[in-house]
């Protein structure tokens, strides 16, 4: 009986040492495997990219850095504007992937890349609707005078031809029917940003050029025409910002007597409003039409094309880009983004046109550039 009891004390301990031993291995290998991982992580050589100033904030997230290292795709970027990128095509330092603001200056650099003779590949995994940042009281003017409508509160849309015509007609704000909250002698005129340096203006010449056609300027003798009747409208504006931020910035902070009408991407008060930094007299007014702004990753390799992957399809790099005011492929999740934000919105955008090809774009630059310079 001693000796039954002795051989089952035996087997207990066997087992209980059997088992700590097994659980103990099982742990090291386990944390084995972490140490592998993470040094795989840790050793794995950033892509080095190329990005617009809009996305900068978005890299910075720790989140996105999270995510990325542990696919392996951790990412090393400098800012450089859209239109100097495909200047880098076939340089020392060429990037493994750019980030451009807008399909014009996207395509310029697969353009310089297939003449290098590299594979480029282009996604867009965010994009925002360019927009009029405007003032109640500045709305229900253009209202009572035929250039805008509202659609919903605080919500409007805006007559682009009619606008247009307005301001090379150079009339005043004082001049306007129904004038009495903003009786200023200023001229009507929409602020952007110097089309020299930023997309944004580049875009606002676009859809003004298009109210003036009646259609996307398609060939020179239009784009010639317009953009040298629409260079005056830059001009007198006087001083503009290089990019964006700062012409939002001043909409913020000085408010409607420097800025009554600013044009920006619509991402820009969407995460302003996220923030709780929107005052209940800001609206938004859309464009109608309008061009809706692709931020594109233009790929140069394969590691280039897994992060265009991630970035179009990670639930958590998404969110993180609706957090920051930018539409991706989800709708809906953009609709209650905005309701979150308190923020009314045009979610259906039924009005979008494209910019002209850019060969026709650069010119109508080029040519107000010119214009601005004299």
């Amino acid at each position: 009986m001693n000796n039954a009891k002795r051989l089952l004390g035996t087997l207990v301990l066997l087992a209980l040492f059997g088992g700590a031993l097994f659980f103990a291995l099982r742990s090291n290998e386990e944390h084995k495997q972490i140490a592998q991982e993470q040094a795989a992580i840790a050793s794995a050589e950033p892509l080095k990219g190329l990005i617009a100033v809009d996305v900068e904030a978005f890299f910075k997230d720790d989140r996105v850095a999270k995510v990325l290292g542990a696919a392996r795709l951790p990412v090393q970027v400098a800012r450089v504007g859209s239109r100097d990128m495909a200047a880098k095509i076939g340089t020392a330092d060429q990037p493994d992937f750019f980030i451009a603001s807008g399909v014009v200056a996207a395509n310029m650099i697969a353009d310089a890349a297939r003449k290098a003779g590299r594979n480029a590949t282009q996604t867009s995994p965010f994009h925002t609707p360019l927009v009029v940042a405007s003032w109640e009281p500045v709305a229900k003017i253009l209202a009572a005078n035929g250039m805008a409508k509202a659609q919903a509160p605080k919500v409007y849309s805006l007559d682009m031809e009619k606008l247009t015509q307005a301001m090379l007609a150079k009339q005043r704000w004082r001049d306007l029917k129904a004038s009495g909250d903003y009786a200023v002698s200023r001229s009507v005129l929409v602020s952007t940003t110097d089309i020299r340096r930023s997309n944004s203006a580049a875009m606002y010449l676009a859809l003004t050029s298009a109210a003036l056609n009646g259609d996307v300027v398609a060939d020179r003798t239009a784009a010639q025409k317009y953009a040298t009747q629409l260079a005056e409208l830059f001009k007198r504006q006087g001083f503009q910002e290089n990019y964006v931020n700062g012409a939002f910035d001043d909409y913020l902070s000085i408010g409607m007597g420097k800025t009554p009408l600013t044009f920006i991407y619509e991402a820009q008060m969407v995460a302003q409003a996220l923030k709780g930094g929107v005052r209940p007299e800001m609206v938004l007014m859309y464009p109608q039409p309008t061009i809706v702004n692709k931020w594109v990753l233009v790929a140069l390799n394969e590691r280039g094309r897994q992060l265009a992957e991630l970035l179009s399809t990670n639930k958590t790099l998404q969110a993180v880009a609706l957090e920051q005011g930018f539409r991706t492929g989800d709708t809906a999740a953009f609709a209650e983004a905005a309701k979150t934000a308190g923020l009314a919105v045009d979610v259906k955008l039924n009005q979008v046109i494209d910019p002209p090809g850019f060969d026709l774009m650069f010119e109508m630059i080029d040519i107000v550039s010119r214009e601005m310079n004299q």
